[in-house]
């Protein structure tokens, strides 16, 4: 009975079924991705700018995929000789396995932009250029290949499987071009020309968002395989998934190989294994097999993007260092090097053996795509900055573009002057000779004195508790950072080091008017001393007069 059935089903019907649905889940993953590019940028940005990188990449997906739809998509018919054809004339099918499927493709192209310019470039700029990609600079690159256009297969033959330089190799040249363009960070360069290293905020976020992106990879690359089943005479033979195990398996050995590349690369280059260079490897080595998946050996895909890795590291420091480009998120090594590395590659990689025919091919697109990119970004970009509205002022800079651009702080309570939370118990009477005062009384001198102490934030609790118990459990606390005897540490950040001679501290102060401040001062070293440089120093101070707000009282009594 079930064999009846299946041979009363029209095989066109159930292949299209299954294609529908195939490209709908993959379109979902792709989007996906842009969670993983908000974590990952958000990460490597300064805790002041991430509240703006989260709403450029929320603006890229909501402006984009509008001005595509209205107008990219028709673009790209142009481009491909097809001529002007609207979205909006599109069937239902059509908008999935068409409109939608190359949507979330020229999203990512778009996206990854924001990671280069961020800290410095107006909300108004880059979602001015975002209006551009979508509307004609990806769609021009994508109609000029995959749309039939004259570097596509029907023409010069210019091979590109699902992005590598189409998606990605567009996206990460546009982002050097905008870096470029804009000018660096305030402070990224020192006068003398050496680079100032300015870490990110979070490297869980950075880490979390690779892995988001890695995983929506799989829809990426293997969902590029688009068409499950397809109909040969009269009967259901595999589609583009006849090759999707070679796509899957060249994804995950790519993001495997590309972050074994890069932790070499920086532990050749800085001796140490850096956490940032691992994530942008493993990103730089999927970039690296996305155009090549479906036709490159196991080897092969292993090879390019170890090279993939390897390179990022180097690419990085030559663009930052020499060519003085401030790429914040890393996005030209990651997306556009590596996207050309690897079309590039498939000649020598190619499971059918070397072509000379192909490697042309694929040096002639690669040059015309990147051209185009260059001249278009830099076009765009150089209007906003002609008219004065490409980065924001020194002084919104300084402050962060989450206050200056949105009016708000990603982080309220960060950093922020406020009394630690050390877990400390402050003494009840029971543990101290009669009950604890606030107020203390006069000694030799000034009536009132004030005792600041600048120790280590751990040491909180133990002051508390010794204060409480010689009768002076008032304080005030503040969060700070300074420097004194307390050597300066080295950090690293993308494998770069810097130097932290900022540590930080907690301030305590203790007004005092019966108690003797000697006494306060006595207690606040007992509890903070370990015996290493850094423990901090005590200062009594004298104090003129002192006015209580709620009674009015003054000098000692106010205390």
């Amino acid at each position: 009975m079930t064999t009846g059935v299946l041979a009363s089903i029209d095989p066109s019907v159930l292949a299209e079924g299954v294609n529908l649905m195939w490209v709908a889940v993959v379109c979902f993953l792709i989007f996906f991705m842009h969670a993983g590019f908000a974590m990952l940028e958000a990460g490597q940005v300064r805790a002041k700018n991430v509240a703006n990188q989260l709403t450029k990449n929320l603006l890229t997906w909501s402006v984009g995929v509008l001005v595509y739809f209205l107008i990219g998509f028709g673009i790209e018919g142009v481009a491909g000789g097809a001529g002007f054809s609207p979205a909006t004339a599109l069937g239902d099918g059509d908008w999935v396995n068409s409109w939608l499927f190359g949507a979330v493709f020229a999203m990512t192209a778009a996206t990854i932009v924001s990671g280069a310019v961020a800290g410095r470039a107006k909300l108004r700029a880059y979602v001015g250029y975002t209006i551009a990609l979508s509307a004609v600079i990806y769609p021009v690159v994508a109609g000029i290949t995959w749309g039939g256009g004259f570097l596509g297969g029907a023409g010069l033959g210019f091979t590109d499987f699902a992005g590598g330089m189409i998606v990605h190799g567009v996206g990460g040249i546009a982002g050097l071009t905008a870096a470029y363009v804009i000018g660096p960070r305030m402070d990224r360069y020192a006068e003398d020309g050496s680079t100032n290293v300015i870490p990110g905020h979070s490297m869980t976020f950075a880490v979390l968002g690779t892995l988001v992106l890695a995983f929506g990879w799989y829809g990426f690359n293997v969902g590029t395989t688009a068409t499950v089943f397809a109909v040969d005479g009269g009967e259901l033979v595999l589609g583009g998934y006849a090759v999707v195990g070679r796509v899957a398996l060249a994804t995950t050995l790519g993001m495997a190989a590309g972050g074994v590349g890069s932790a070499l690369a920086s532990l050749y280059l800085t001796k140490k294994v850096d956490t940032l260079y691992v994530a942008n490897g493993l990103l730089a080595g999927l970039v690296g097999v996305t155009g090549i998946a479906n036709a490159v050996t196991w080897w092969g895909a292993i090879l390019v993007a170890l090279v993939c890795g390897l390179q990022l590291p180097l690419v990085f420091e030559f663009a930052a260092d020499r060519m003085k480009i401030d790429d914040v998120c890393a996005v030209f090594p990651v997306h556009g090097s590596a996207g050309v590395i690897g079309v590039l590659a498939l000649p020598f990689v190619h499971v059918d053996g070397f072509s000379s025919s192909l490697l042309v091919s694929q040096v002639i697109g690669v040059a015309v795509i990147t051209v185009w990119t260059v001249a278009a970004t830099a076009a765009v970009f150089g209007v906003f900055k002609a008219v004065g509205q490409a980065r924001v002022t020194p002084e919104h800079e300084r402050d962060g573009l989450d206050v200056s651009e949105h009016g708000v702080e990603t982080y309220p309570e960060f950093g922020k002057p406020t009394v630690s939370t050390d877990g400390g118990t402050v003494a009840s009477s029971s543990d101290v000779d009669g009950s604890p005062r606030a107020d203390g009384g006069a000694e030799d001198g000034t009536a009132i004195k004030m005792v600041t102490a600048i120790v280590r934030p751990d040491k909180l609790g133990d002051i508390k508790q010794a204060l409480a118990e010689v009768n002076a459990p008032s304080l005030t606390v503040t969060n700070v950072s300074g420097r004194g005897s307390q050597p300066a540490k080295t950090g690293q950040w993308r494998g770069e080091e810097f130097t932290v001679d900022l540590h930080q501290k907690v301030k305590v102060d203790v007004v005092v008017a019966d108690i003797p401040a000697d006494e306060v001062a006595e207690a606040i070293r007992g509890a903070a001393e370990t015996g290493e440089p850094g423990d901090g120093k005590v200062f009594i101070l004298p104090v003129e007069d002192a006015l209580q707000v709620r009674t009015g009282e003054t000098g000692p009594e106010a205390v």
